[in-house]
């Protein structure tokens, strides 16, 4: 059994931690464990159903009477809204994926996948549906606030999904345009990497893709053979100088453009050199990448 921090809970579900005060002292639905030291911690069970609470709170369910609710018409009630056609803005389906991961669900999983590649397409779905869950639940960026068994297993889904769908992207004999794709060495976080990888391909460009943890002496050679115009890569090195070194590094061996993107390119990043160019998302990456 899984264990959750208020901070967890808050995270994956939205629902605040003075709410989670609140409901705990005025309903009976929810009494969260506690440690030997008192502190408040939530099991799988409490996990799924506040999820499920969420959903159908922001379906017009006031909590009042969701209290009132037993776990099987809650369970229905929600079933039933996720059946519904999908809505601009996704949030049930985010939460919705987000109970697939908990429960290491596949067919949930595969059943609101694909739902939205039927109604939105292949592309929409993997940038309305599949980054905002990523980077929801912190997969994207290695912070994960789910437990490391259900990243790993939700990690998995998504790279396969990604994998065949590049695939499934016809080489341009025409492209004209190439770029590199790599993860620098200690970053093995590849979830983003891969979206770049179909992004880029969608759009025609040709992709020399190098995964994760590549040595900083590779690039230099790399990019003699490849003769690429772009260089991408990510980066959630949390250490001092981490950005700095990436970019030092890759500037000595190449002069070629290096799109950067990670959890630590934010609006307020300031790239240090003309030669490095912020991406802040994939939206950022497709409007780039088409006006090049």
């Amino acid at each position: 059994m899984s264990i959750y921090s208020v901070a967890q809970v808050e995270a994956l579900s939205g629902i605040k931690a003075h709410t989670l005060r609140v409901w705990e002292r005025r309903y009976s639905f929810l009494t969260p464990q506690r440690t030997t030291t008192n502190i408040r911690y939530y099991t799988d069970e409490q996990m799924r159903k506040l999820l499920n609470i969420g959903i159908l709170i922001r379906n017009g369910y006031k909590i009042s009477h969701i209290d009132a609710m037993p776990d099987e018409e809650i369970n229905d009630v929600v079933t039933d809204i996720l059946s519904q056609p999908i809505d601009d803005e996704l949030n049930d389906q985010v939460q919705a994926l987000t109970i697939a991961m908990l429960e290491m669900n596949e067919d949930m999983f595969n059943k609101i996948f694909q739902k939205q590649v039927n109604k939105a397409g292949l592309l929409n779905t993997m940038l309305y549906l599949i980054y905002p869950f990523m980077a929801h639940v912190g997969i994207l960026w290695g912070t994960s606030k789910a437990m490391p068994a259900q990243e790993h297993f939700i990690s998995c889904l998504v790279r396969q999904k990604l994998i065949t769908a590049i695939d499934g992207i016809s080489n341009s004999k025409e492209a004209s345009k190439s770029i590199v794709l790599f993860l620098p060495a200690g970053e093995m976080h590849e979830i983003g990497l891969l979206l770049a990888y179909y992004i880029a391909k969608d759009l025609g460009w040709k992709v020399f893709y190098l995964g994760a943890n590549v040595p900083y002496e590779n690039i230099k050679d790399v990019v003699e053979i490849s003769d690429c115009d772009l260089l991408l890569t990510i980066s959630v090195v949390s250490s001092p100088g981490g950005i700095e070194k990436l970019i030092n590094r890759v500037s000595e061996a190449t002069s070629l453009p290096l799109l950067i993107s990670g959890s630590m390119i934010t609006d307020s990043y300031q790239a240090p050199t003309t030669q490095v160019i912020p991406i802040s998302d994939p939206f950022e990456l497709i409007r780039f990448l088409k006006a090049y």
